[in-house]
Parts: structure tokens; C-alpha cells; sequence
């Protein structure tokens, strides 16, 4: 992942293709519910390109950019990772499972025992 570290101030442009992109979020939403008499799918599809206009949109900000290299750089170190076996990940399920049971068992114990001694403390029993 990149370390550098980015000042790099919003110009003015900047924050005109934001709000243009949250106004595009906005409006999409809007006419989603507007045009509620066509089909679910054609409004679902006008939504999604509305939303992908506007991730354009945004992306061309400074902080669009940033991200967008965040999000990259993410999926990288997640490419890097090692991930464990079918195998090791049934083992590794079993022996939190019989741990789990365990402590519940040993807590259930405990609670029954404190509960009894409640219980003759106060006369009850």
C-alpha cells in the first residue's frame, strides 16, 4: 500500500463535482420514487446509471481519486493474503464450537451453584 501522505487542498472545482454528484444521487433517488408506475427493472436500471454517473463524477475530485487508490490498494493486500484451507477451517470451527460449549457448561455450573447458595442464604431452599 502507498504511504504517502497527501495535503492536498479541495479547490473550489472540487467541491462543485461533489455536489453535483450528490445532487445526481439525489435526483436518481427522486425520480426512482417518481416514476413509480414503469417497471421496477427499468427504474432500477435508470438508478444504477445515475449512481455510476455520478461515482464518475465524484472520482474526478481530488478525494475521489484518493479513494479510488485506497480501494485499489485494499483489494491488492487482500490479493496477498493467505487464506486457510477448507480443512483448517473446519478444525479451527471445531475447536472454538467445543470451546464455546465448554465455557457455557462451566458458566451454567457456576451460575447454578451461586443461585443454590442464594437460595439457601436466604431461606428459600
Amino acid at each position: 500500500m502507498s504511504t504517502e501522505v497527501s495535503n492536498e487542498a479541495s479547490s473550489p472545482l472540487d467541491t462543485v463535482k461533489l455536489a453535483l454528484s450528490f445532487a445526481m444521487l439525489a435526483g436518481g433517488i427522486y425520480g426512482f420514487y417518481y416514476f413509480e408506475a414503469q417497471p421496477t427493472y427499468i427504474r432500477l436500471l435508470g438508478l444504477l446509471a445515475v449512481v455510476a454517473a455520478a461515482v464518475f463524477v465524484a472520482v474526478q475530485t481530488n478525494k475521489g481519486r484518493a479513494i479510488w487508490r485506497f480501494s485499489t490498494d485494499a483489494r491488492t493486500e487482500v490479493r496477498k493474503v493467505v487464506w486457510p484451507t477448507r480443512q483448517e477451517t473446519l478444525q479451527t470451527l471445531l475447536i472454538i464450537g467445543i470451546a464455546v460449549l465448554l465455557t457455557a457448561l462451566f458458566l451454567w455450573a457456576v451460575d447454578s451453584l451461586l443461585f443454590m447458595l442464594v437460595r439457601y442464604a436466604t431461606g428459600q431452599g
